[in-house]
């Protein structure tokens, strides 16, 4: 039950940080779009760690996937999209950082635990 509590929680901070990156811009993303994004980028991720990949690969997988559903439905031109995707970037760094560090969720990005780089 544990790995599902932390598996929706992935997905919702993933989804919210496209949802934030999209609303900062001006440009409207939906929160079920957010929430695919979401589910697809943190469902790929958890599949490349079931097969036993490396982290770097774990890490490295679901970008592609992130970065085409949310150029899919913007519908905007490619320096839109990119300028919300860095800002969705920044948006899941800090989101990460806060989780890592107050609450010792290392789901978002799993190589980096805060919490074991300050002590």
């Amino acid at each position: 039950m544990n790995y599902f509590i932390n598996f929706l929680l992935a997905i919702s901070l993933t989804g919210f940080s496209y949802f934030f990156g999209g609303l900062l811009i001006g440009k409207d993303l939906a929160i079920w779009q957010a929430l695919i994004i979401g589910f697809a980028v943190v469902s790929l991720g958890s599949l490349t760690e079931k097969l036993k990949a490396p982290m770097w690969l774990i890490i490295l997988v679901p970008f592609p996937v992130g970065m085409f559903l949310l150029f899919l439905f913007l519908n905007q031109p490619i320096t839109i999209w990119f300028t919300t995707y860095l800002l969705t970037l920044v948006i899941y760094t800090v989101f990460h950082m806060i989780m890592s560090y107050f609450f010792q969720f290392h789901s978002l990005i799993p190589a980096w635990k805060m919490n074991k780089a300050i002590k």
